[in-house]
């Protein structure tokens, strides 16, 4: 019977299965579990080194539409900064907090107006690069989220930084 249902599949059907097939196997051997001694899976990509402040401003976004900058002047990668009430003292003290509560979320370095993080996703382990900067004199905290790799990110770094806004905006409350 087994056979005989093989049979009457289409080639185009047959194909579509075979090379469904061949993706899940090259991603299973391309990186699910191989993890160096670090923990960082051969999808983490090199941290960037043009992260960091200059002259109140954090890195512009790559051209690709894997990043958004709440310092951004086109559509595309524009988000809005979060916004704070309190001293700035607490509201990157309350950053911290949402961001520590965040799965596969590591604070590199951080300063009294900077947090950068690294975001590491569930599946292949890629590695968005997350930056805020507090400034003070507008109550404001600048973001930028990007990835490292590839070129599409599905919205990923959008929809982190909106949540991180909630939880943020939770506390604030």
């Amino acid at each position: 019977m087994v056979d005989s249902q093989v049979e009457k599949r289409s080639p185009l059907h047959r194909l579509i299965i075979s090379l469904l097939s061949l993706l899940i196997a090259t991603i299973l051997l391309l990186g699910i579990n191989i993890v160096s001694p670090g923990g960082m899976t051969m999808f983490a990509g090199k941290r960037p080194t043009n992260l960091g402040v200059n002259d109140g401003k954090l890195a512009p976004c790559p051209n690709s539409p894997n990043c958004v900058s709440s310092q951004s002047a086109d559509t595309e990668h524009k988000i809005e900064p979060l916004t704070y009430n309190t001293s700035a003292a607490e509201a990157i003290a309350d950053l911290k907090k949402v961001i520590q509560s965040q799965e596969r979320a590591t604070i590199i370095s951080e300063s009294p107006n900077y947090i950068y993080a690294e975001f590491k996703s569930k599946l292949m382990g890629f590695v968005d690069d997350v930056e805020f900067y507090l400034d003070e004199a507008a109550k404001v905290i600048q973001v930028r989220s990007a990835s490292r790799l590839g070129q599409s990110d599905l919205g990923v770094n959008r929809k982190r930084i909106e949540t991180i806004r909630a939880a943020f905006d939770t506390l604030k409350s």
